[in-house]
């Protein structure tokens, strides 16, 4: 349930719909404080926490975390079985809170790849939350844009291949519906933390048109009032989808 009156300084009917973050630099702050990598990443669960949290109360429709990477899997094996773990642990934690706030849990990505207990858990969760009306929680796990625009060219390929699609009505429809994330609306708004001003292979196809946000916060200390900033500097930009600014007027 939306709650702006606690933020009167965000227009109401600029909130956006879908926001994306990029959360990064759990390992970097690790390290600042004297810490392993994976005390960095326990710590990021708290920013999760709080960002759903935010996001809840602005009522915004869904905000996708990208949690683990295609690319993540080259990480020393003992820090992936470590990541593995703590997401098991937190997905069910936090159940009661979902449940408490209405949230709703989906996954994004080659589910498949994560191990069984991973899948398990997050069937799990997914399935007793699907009711929920409140913000849904995108988890982008074993994702990356190129991965699903591979996958979407193998299932489009296919369609032609049955006659069930002609290569002349191929659309940018037709590419949207096959992706994997096609039953979210694209973002509106992407965040990175960390200081770092790249797209890691995230969403590549749906933030064609997305504001980008970029913080020198690291993941662990970004705080409600680092979101805000993120909100007031998207809802300070104008948005033009291609068009001039006296065609939106």
């Amino acid at each position: 349930m939306a709650n702006l009156e606690l933020y009167p300084q965000i227009i109401s009917n600029r909130v956006p719909k879908h926001v994306a973050i990029i959360m990064d630099g759990n390992g970097r702050w690790a390290k600042k404080q004297g810490y392993l990598r994976m005390f960095g990443h326990k710590q990021g669960v708290n920013s999760v926490r709080t960002a759903l949290e935010f996001a809840s109360e602005l009522g915004i429709d869904f905000i996708t975390l990208y949690a683990f990477s295609t690319e993540n899997w080259n990480r020393p094996k003992t820090e992936v079985n470590a990541l593995m773990q703590l997401l098991v642990d937190t997905v069910e934690k936090e159940i009661p809170s979902l449940m408490k706030n209405g949230i709703r849990l989906k996954t994004l990505g080659n589910i498949s790849q994560l191990p069984s207990k991973c899948i398990k858990q997050l069937n799990h969760t997914v399935e007793i939350t699907k009711d929920n009306q409140g913000t849904t929680l995108v988890l982008a796990l074993s994702y990356s844009g190129r991965w699903d625009l591979i996958e979407a060219t193998k299932n489009i390929v296919n369609q032609v291949r049955n006659n069930n699609l002609n290569v002349e009505n191929i659309t940018e429809e037709t590419i949207t519906r096959a992706l994997n994330t096609s039953e979210f609306p694209n973002p509106d708004l992407l965040i990175r933390t960390s200081g770092e001003m790249r797209i890691s292979n995230f969403l590549l196809w749906e933030i064609a048109y997305s504001e980008i946000h970029f913080t020198d916060v690291l993941w662990p200390d970004f705080k409600k009032e680092d979101f805000l900033k993120a909100i007031l500097d998207y809802q300070s930009r104008e948005r033009r989808f291609g068009k001039t600014t006296e065609q939106l007027t």
